[in-house]
């Protein structure tokens, strides 16, 4: 695809991975919208913002008809937008909590894209990248909400990647690991904490932050995201940084079991020993 002239919306740009991808995306020679709840705010940007909110139907169309009304087209939307629930086990946030995150992670990705993908099919082509992670295809203990969501996002986006390729669509997920961000800072505490798991809890977090401290840049994932927008024949899957390619390969060719030690081991949640190297799972 050239990326000459070509319209580019990308949601949750106001920091982070957004900001990142929405600035790289405008300097490969897109003219770029992000959004962001707030909308317009401070700051010299190389691209434009709109006020959206992925968990409103009517700001979502707001939105998407704002933007078709001032380019009249949309040829790459990036699904970005999302949080997370900070480290706890699965019994500890309420349904409603649960509802909460599904409702801005998969169920926002959702409804942006119910209301791009007609003006694609209106031109017959168009790019749609889905920010995942690792942790659509690893489990993540004391993570399970999270992980959960970023699973739905994987399959969500193979299937409508096999509903729209023949309308000239193509649809990427991108698989981060661990990146710096301010993601972990804004992480929603369980609403329904136990004794049970005080203790896991004060661990994870010891250890989310070590390896946070490590993680990749937030352009090491936009410049993925560049890749798979520019690329003349798009793969499904883009792993993003050196350990999300490690853990890659891992869980498509080392035995299920090593995966499953290696994971426990880099979280600590057990004495038991496994020969995966430590910088397998969660550290470099």
């Amino acid at each position: 695809m050239n990326s000459q002239e070509r319209i580019a919306l990308v949601t949750g740009a106001s920091s982070g991975i957004g900001e990142a991808t929405a600035k790289r995306l405008a300097m490969a020679g897109y003219k770029v919208y992000g959004t962001s709840r707030r909308g317009t705010q401070p700051g010299q940007r190389n691209f434009q913002m709109l006020p959206l909110d992925v968990t409103s139907d009517e700001s979502v169309e707001a939105a998407v008809r704002e933007l078709i009304r001032r380019e009249g087209r949309i040829d790459l939307l990036v699904n970005n937008a999302g949080f997370g629930v900070a480290p706890g086990g699965a019994e500890e946030s309420s349904i409603e909590q649960a509802k909460a995150i599904f409702e801005t992670n998969f169920f926002g990705l959702i409804r942006v894209t119910r209301a791009v993908v007609p003006h694609m099919r209106r031109q017959s082509s168009g790019r749609i990248i889905n920010i995942g992670s690792v942790l659509g295809f690893l489990p993540m203990p004391y993570g399970a909400l999270y992980a959960a969501t970023k699973h739905a996002v994987e399959g969500y986006s193979e299937s409508l990647d096999h509903e729209l390729r023949t309308r000239g669509i193509r649809v990427s997920v991108i698989e981060p690991a661990y990146t710096k961000t301010q993601f972990d800072a804004n992480f929603l505490p369980p609403d329904s904490k136990l004794d049970e798991y005080r203790e896991v809890r004060a661990l994870l977090d010891n250890v989310i932050r070590k390896v946070m401290a490590t993680a990749d840049e937030p352009t090491v994932v936009a410049d993925v995201v560049v890749e798979a927008a520019t690329a003349v024949r798009p793969k499904l899957r883009y792993a993003a940084g050196g350990l999300a390619k490690r853990l890659q390969l891992l869980r498509r060719f080392a035995p299920a079991r090593l995966v499953d030690g290696g994971i426990r081991k880099d979280l600590q949640l057990d004495t038991r020993t496994t020969s995966l190297p430590r910088t397998a799972v969660l550290e470099k």
